[in-house]
Parts: structure tokens; sequence; C-alpha cells
């Protein structure tokens, strides 16, 4: 008979936590295995993309060795019969629609280094081993289970999560309250995995990690489902019925249940069953809130019955509508990534999904949103920001000026002499935002707040312009010692601005990022965020950048998109 655990990890463990000290902790980031049954859509790369931003933020940092792992859920009823609609066969559909998705997270520069596909030898491995350790652990049974199954789902559902609706014909049926799919009555003898089993366990361990479902509002969900009832979940399916999946071992009249199948791939993209010791449990699953009961109530019960520890954290983040419709094929407005980065641009759309993206809350798409967010914050303030500051016309020797502290003195010396520099209180306050900034954003993609880290670096971007446009240096004459300090200075201090926020950018939009940052002479090895310091001659210390000449000037930072009109041709909006 199971016995759960007691405890299966201490609470504050650094493997599992990320409080260990030292740049050698590893860590797993990934998103879900994407369904194989269609073409990706903007849900599905905003998924990547927040997996991908907070893997290349942590690069940056310098925190140790990371993993992205992504692919392909390709198993289950829904493969099967798209397949067969499509008139061809399960393992040629995913094979298409398989490379569909690699390629579109490739072209969005989502830096995966792990694409799993569960139809691979490697997986399925790693499915029968864990299948084997859920048997050996006795939590498994097999019985008669009968229920309420959703297709697009893959599931059982209990009453309390359906909901009445009316069929195509105008029948009253029933559907999940969830998603709106219809549900049907069925009935077969299936394993069982003993879920019931794990309330106790479920809920002592969101007790001692808090922070391991994020953001608050899925915490508290998952704790109140723990309230109710939790019966054994059914793992299997009749092979006859579901011959596409991985067989039962030791009895091939059954097929393991396609998502005990599907989360297993977090294991077997870092070596499960003999090379994962090295990673796991430090690891944080990007999930959409559709799928947040899979990952944060079935997964670590699963795992726990394993005998391995559940996830460091899940982050859950809402779906994306249309125009405030939510994305439909019979509805036609199903946007495609492809077709958007074609016309925003990969960092365009980069930027407008991790900028408007609320993980907390539904966010909705239309293309007169994109062309405002990316054109005012991308094109103008930040792209006009650095062709002012580097024109011919008002840095003709084209280097990153000299600071002179005469001009902006230190608020100490400031008061000392009366206020006699050149700078004003709002230049200082520039200077406090800028100081601060990198981290409060190192706050914000801790929190899984990814837009609100660019709320903040788009608000200092906008004191830079200011600050610029206040003292309009292209009317100080070079010719006046006094003057042509202060012109530099004045440059300078927008340099040093802007340096920091194309370091602090890189994870969003790697490519704009690099064009901003080898404009203003930045080498590779000085892009990382250990070592950023902003403005240190403000403080009497040596400026690196100062006196070094500026790199090639290649046009516009960013070009401004067009507010053409649009319209929706099949599954793409044009």
């Amino acid at each position: 008979m199971l016995r759960p655990p007691r405890r299966l990890f201490p609470p504050n463990r650094a493997a599992a936590t990320g409080t260990g000290t030292g740049l050698d902790r590893r860590l797993l980031l990934s998103t879900p295995i994407f369904y194989a049954n269609g073409p990706p859509h903007i849900g599905h790369l905003y998924s990547a993309l927040l997996a991908d931003a907070l893997h290349r933020y942590r690069g940056l940092r310098g925190a140790g060795p990371g993993r992205l792992s992504t692919g392909t859920d390709e198993h289950g009823l829904k493969i099967q019969q798209a397949a067969a609609a499509a008139g061809t066969s399960p393992p040629e559909l995913c094979e298409r629609i398989s490379g569909l998705f690699r390629q579109t997270l490739t072209q969005a520069a989502v830096s995966f280094t792990e694409f799993t596909r569960t139809s691979q030898p490697r997986h399925q491995r790693a499915v029968r081993r864990f299948w084997g350790a859920l048997r050996d652990a006795g939590a498994l049974y097999k019985g008669s289970y009968e229920g309420w199954y959703c297709t697009p789902e893959e599931s059982f559902l209990p009453e309390s999560q359906l909901a009445e609706s009316r069929d195509a014909q105008g029948r009253l049926c029933k559907v999940s309250a969830e998603s709106g799919h219809q549900v049907h009555w069925t009935k077969e003898e299936n394993y069982m995995f003993r879920l019931s089993a794990f309330r106790d366990p479920l809920r002592e361990w969101l007790r001692d990690n808090p922070r391991a479902v994020s953001p608050e509002p899925f915490y508290q969900r998952v704790l109140l489902w723990l309230e109710e009832d939790l019966p054994d979940l059914s793992v299997s399916r009749e092979r006859s019925r579901l011959p596409w999946g991985i067989p039962v071992p030791g009895d091939p009249t059954q097929t393991i249940y396609v998502w005990v199948d599907a989360l297993v791939n977090y294991l077997s993209a870092v070596g499960y069953p003999e090379e994962h010791g090295g990673w796991w449990p430090a690891a944080h699953h990007v999930v959409g809130k559709d799928i947040l009961r899979f990952h944060a109530v079935y997964w670590p019960a699963l795992l726990m019955a394993a005998g391995l520890a559940p996830p460091q954290r899940v982050l859950v983040h809402s779906h994306w509508t249309v125009r405030g419709q939510k994305m439909s094929k019979s509805l036609g407005n199903v946007v495609d990534p492809v077709g958007c980065m074609g016309r925003y641009t990969v960092d365009g759309f980069r930027y407008f999904l991790l900028r408007q993206g609320v993980p907390e809350r539904d966010c909705d798409y239309y293309h007169e949103k994109v062309v405002k967010v990316v054109n005012s914050e991308l094109a103008d303030a930040l792209g006009g920001l650095l062709n002012r500051s580097t024109a011919p016309s008002i840095n003709p020797s084209n280097t990153f000026p000299p600071f002179s502290q005469s001009c902006f003195p230190k608020v100490s010396d400031y008061r000392e002499t009366g206020g006699r520099g050149r700078a004003s209180a709002e230049d200082y306050e520039l200077l406090v935002s800028v100081a601060s900034l990198p981290l409060r954003v190192a706050t914000y993609f801790e929190g899984f707040q990814i837009y609100k880290a660019l709320e903040c670096i788009a608000l200092c971007v906008r004191q830079t312009n200011s600050f610029f446009q206040r003292h309009q240096p292209w009317k100080l004459n070079r010719q006046d010692p006094s003057e042509k300090l202060w012109l530099d200075t004045i440059l300078h201090v927008t340099l040093e601005c802007l340096r920091v926020y194309g370091t602090l950018l890189q994870p969003v939009v790697p490519h704009t990022a690099d064009k901003l940052l080898s404009r203003l002479a930045v080498q590779p090895q000085e892009r990382g965020l250990s070592g950023l310091v902003f403005l240190p001659r403000y403080h009497g210390e040596p400026c690196p950048f100062e006196g070094r000449g500026l790199g090639e000037d290649s046009g516009l930072l960013f070009h401004r998109l067009e507010k053409a009109k649009h319209q929706w041709v099949g599954s793409r909006e044009l």
C-alpha cells in the first residue's frame, strides 16, 4: 500500500529554492510541450518568450549553467483524430507540425537548448522508467473507471468542473466549465493513480514554498482545489481505442495517459533516469493557466510518488484574446505568429507580447495596439534618443564624450557650491531612477513580472528624452570651452543611460539591444549584468567608455511600423 512521505525534502533546500550561493547553480527553464494537432499561435509563442526572456536574463547575470526546454506533445486521441481528418498518419502529422513549432520558435529567437518530441525513443524510455517507479511504489492500481471525458483536454472531469450548454443541434449537453469543450460519458478499465493519497503532501509542499506557484492568484487557486475532493486519477486508456501512444509496460492492452507521458518531458530533457540528479528539482515551468491543474497538482503528486521532489516553481500566465474575443478556428481569428513577426519584425513582436502580457489576466491583441506600443517605445523613444545623441552634427568626433563633474557635481558638492553646476533637480532625479533600474528590473524578473520591468525601462527612457530635450545640446556652442564641457556631459549622461537600457533589454529584444550596444562600442564581454555600473564618473571613478570611439552607424535603431489597415484571411491576420 502506498504511503506518501510526510516531507519529501526540506523547504529551504538550496537546489529546490534557488537560495544557494555561487555561480554554478543550475536551473531548467521550460515551456509546455505544445500539442502537435495544429500549427502554433501567439499563445504558444507567448509561453516560449516568457521562458526565453527568463533564460536569457539569467545568462546575463552569470548565474550558472541553465537549460531551456521546449518541444511537442505528439501522442493522444486528438492527434489520432487530427491525422484522420487530414488524411494522413499520426507520425506524418507530428513530423510536420513539430517542424512548424521548431521553425517558429527558432525564427522568434527563442534560445532553447532542448527540443523534446514525445515520439523520440529517449523520451519514451524515460516514460516507461517513470511508470515503473510509480508501479514499484504502489501508486498504481487497475480498476473500472467511468466519468465525463473531455477529448480536447484529454482528461476525465468531475461534476464540479462541468457546466451545461447546447450543442450545434440545440440539444442540452455538458461541457468543461474551463474550456467550453463538450464532454461525453465514458466507462472503461484503466490504471489509476492514487492521487487522493497526496492531498496532505501537496498542501505541505505549498505551505513550505509559498512561491512554488506564481503569481499569487494562481497559488491561491491551487490551495482551493486541494480543499475539494481529490479523486484518484485515470492514467491509462484502452489501447483498442487509443493505439497512438506509449504502451503500458507489461500490459499491451493499455496506453499510458497522454498527460503522464507529456509531463515526463521535463525529466527526459535533463537525462532521466540516469543524469537528472544534477538538475532536478531546480526547474521553473512556464505554463498557461488552462494547464495549471496538471502542473501544480498532478505533476507534483506523480513526482512525489516516484520518489522525486516537485519542481522549484510553476510560473503561470493567462491567455491572449483578439479584439476581446477568444481565439477560435470557427471565428477565423487565430493569429499566426510567423505572419506577425514578418509584419512587426521579430524584436517588435517579442517586445509587444512581453510588454503587454500580464500573467495575472487575459490580454488583448489587435494591430493598432502593436503599432502604437512598438512605434512609441522602440522606434521613437529609444531609437530617437540614440539617433539624436550620436548624430554627427552634435557629436562630430563620433566618440563617447567626457563627463565634467563641475557641470554635474555630486549632490553633496552641488549643495556646498550653492548649485553652481549646470544640472537641474530633474537631472538628479533621472540619475536616481537609472541607477536603481537594474535592481528593479531584477526584482520584477524574479517575480515573473517582465511587463513591469519593461514599464520601468520605458519610463526611464522617457525621462532621458526629457533630459536631452530640456538642455537642447544642439544649441550649445562647441567653440566655447564652458559650453563644450556641458555639451559633452549631456551626451555622456545620455549615452550612459542608453548603455544601461541596451544591457537590460537584451533578454527581450536581443537584435535591437545588440545594435544599440554595438553603436555605443560596448564589447560582448561588457554586456553582462554583474559588472553593470551606471555613470561611474559622477562618483569620481574612471569610465572605460569615456573617449572610446563609437561603433558603426547602421542607421535607425528601429524603423517605425506602418499603420496599414488589416484584414483576416483564414487563420492569419494580414
